[in-house]
């Protein structure tokens, strides 16, 4: 069984063969695809005359602040517009895909952020209000489970339910990282527009886990989560993290053979 992470705007960008490769490794393993989406929401909110706005953790990871407007942007982007496109273009092509978010049956629970510690422009660490940002704290695997076994592929996106039943915005990759972590699948690939980890601009081939936690205040902004979310997916049991180029031809089957992408084991 395998976590697939994809981006929200790589729908557009990924390779032709994506789908099939999709199709094959749902039939021989299974497939939980969890998807981002955030270049859609920025168009959007900027269509609906709102700036977005982001901030910087002390420790160098780029995210997008929320404020209760934004959460109500975000939910009806990633959870109408994004995650149907993408069941629609399974369902087209013979996989039997189901669309759900992290509402939907508390799939992805989360607990609203009081605070957030951010770095502000003087570089000087300051706490704002945590808006509505959420750190997940359960997966409700017995639903994703039900769906896999009646034959269907989840297609989740990452809005969680808080425990005052508001809308939370949560990281698409660290939601991913818990799917997979919480549903105990052999792998997660996070499939991204590069050929995985680049280091001094050569392909970082593999890693292990003590190697992955220990470079991540190294790593530029965007491909800094993936590797964070890797890390968090084997420490809660996930045997390999992969982090491989969707515009590459069949990249799941690919990264799953270990070819031109970034393998994590511990």
């Amino acid at each position: 069984m395998i976590t697939i992470k994809i981006g929200g705007s790589v729908v557009d960008d990924l390779h032709p063969s994506v789908i099939d490769d999709i199709k094959k490794v749902v039939a021989e393993e299974g497939v939980i695809l969890v998807h981002g989406g955030g270049k859609e929401v920025t168009k959007v909110t900027k269509q609906l005359g709102k700036e977005p706005k982001f901030v910087v953790s002390p420790s160098g990871i780029k995210s997008r602040y929320t404020d209760l407007e934004t959460a109500e942007i975000f939910t009806m982007v990633m959870s109408g517009r994004v995650n149907k496109t993408i069941v629609k273009m399974l369902q087209k092509n013979g996989v039997n895909a189901f669309g759900l978010s992290g509402v939907d049956g508390k799939t992805i629970q989360a607990d609203r952020k009081k605070k957030l510690l951010i770095t502000n422009e003087k570089g000087r660490k300051q706490a704002i209000d945590g808006g509505y940002t959420g750190k997940i704290t359960n997966v409700n695997t017995s639903i994703i489970k039900s769906l896999l076994n009646a034959g269907y592929t989840p297609v989740i996106s990452p809005i969680a339910i808080s425990e005052e039943f508001d809308f939370l915005n949560v990281d698409g990759d660290r939601a991913a990282a818990n799917v997979a972590g919480q549903v105990n699948t052999d792998k997660i690939l996070f499939l991204t527009n590069v050929d995985g980890l680049m280091m001094d601009e050569k392909l970082v081939a593999s890693l292990t886990l003590e190697e992955a936690k220990e470079i991540l205040p190294k790593i530029g902004f965007g491909m800094e989560k993936k590797i964070l979310a890797a890390t968090e997916a084997l420490d809660m049991g996930v045997k390999e993290a992969l982090i491989a180029n969707g515009q590459s031809e069949n990249p799941i089957s690919s990264a799953i053979a270990h070819n031109n992408c970034t393998v994590i084991k511990k």
